[in-house]
């Protein structure tokens, strides 16, 4: 259960205030747009992500060790956080 409530808090904070709910922020202010709407659509959109996601993961991890696939992934964010400190667009 322990698991769980880290991959809801990990997804749950990482949602907040991406580029992903701003979009869903500003289709909401629509006064023409159902809210329940844009909800469902978000809602949505986010679950056949974490679909692929998941599906894609359980492939490359029973190729890949887990270890192997932290360092990569550590490693890319750190590459894309220098690329995003160092250049400008």
């Amino acid at each position: 259960m322990k698991t769980y409530a880290v991959v809801f808090l990990s997804v749950l904070l990482a949602e907040l205030g991406d580029k992903t709910q701003l979009a869903t922020l500003f289709f909401a202010t629509n006064p023409a747009v159902s809210k329940l709407g844009v909800f469902a659509a978000a809602a949505g959109a986010l679950v056949i992500a974490s679909l692929l996601a998941v599906a894609v993961g359980a492939q490359v991890g029973a190729w890949v060790p887990p270890e192997r696939l932290k360092i990569v992934a550590g490693l890319g964010f750190i590459a894309i956080g220098l690329w995003m400190l160092l250049v400008r667009a």
